[in-house]
């Protein structure tokens, strides 16, 4: 990872919304397709979502350090943790439809993919089910993409797009 990295703590209480500030940054700064940005989850006090963008350079970094200045919240050097969640990152728009492991991996950032529930990577044929939602973590300074058995031996992103909120239905 870069070390032109920043945190942005705008009080944002849940992934969509952190998910939203990522996307009218990168639309709003123009940021270029091989920014990553992320999501973090704060505990403690007030918990809360922060985001993160790591930037390519020392100059991008400090125009949109000074641009963030203005009404975003608050802006710290550095990531809050090592663990982001990937909204932003080289090859994300492209993942859309359905498309294979492999042309997921050769076409974006995603180191790997795992398959929860299994100890074995998936095989690179695997149709994946992107759902539009393809959402990376990092771990061990890889960035993982946990996906779920679907219907037909397809794969689809652990996450979901539009989850039904907890307690829905009470």
């Amino acid at each position: 990872m870069s070390p032109y990295a920043l945190t942005v703590d705008a009080g944002t209480g849940d992934l969509r919304a952190a998910d939203h500030l990522l996307r009218t940054l990168a639309d709003g700064f123009d940021l270029p397709e091989d920014t990553f940005g992320c999501t973090h989850l704060v505990r403690g006090n007030r918990p809360r979502v922060v985001v993160s963008l790591t930037l390519p350079s020392r100059p991008l970094l400090d125009t949109v350090r000074e641009r963030l200045a203005h009404g975003y919240g608050t802006v710290a050097p550095g990531l809050p943790d090592a663990v982001g969640r990937a909204v932003l990152y080289p090859g994300a728009a492209a993942l859309t439809g359905t498309t294979t492991v492999a042309e997921l991996l050769a076409r974006s950032a995603i180191d790997r993919v795992t398959v929860l529930g299994t100890p074995e990577p998936p095989d690179p044929a695997t149709r994946m089910v992107t759902r539009d939602h393809v959402r990376p973590q990092w771990q061990r300074d890889e960035l993982v993409l946990a996906a779920t058995p679907a219907l037909g031996g397809t794969l689809v992103p652990f996450e979901a797009p539009d989850p039904t909120p907890c307690c829905a239905d009470h």
